[in-house]
């Protein structure tokens, strides 16, 4: 949770800057961003198919 709401700390005084920074600046830090949440997603995705194909199998 304190990951959480330094992130959106960060966030925050990175979203004032976006409107200084270079073009190019700003896309790499959003492809950048972008990455992370696909592959977050991907991860917690195949988890949770793990762990529910593993339950399923213990209870036969």
């Amino acid at each position: 949770m304190l990951f959480l709401v330094a992130a959106l700390m960060v966030f925050g005084v990175l979203l004032g800057t976006v409107a200084h920074v270079p073009a190019p600046v700003t896309l790499v830090g959003t492809a950048v961003i972008a990455a992370w949440l696909l592959i977050f997603a991907v991860r917690e995705r195949t988890t949770r198919h793990h762990r529910s194909a593993s339950r399923q199998e213990g209870s036969s």
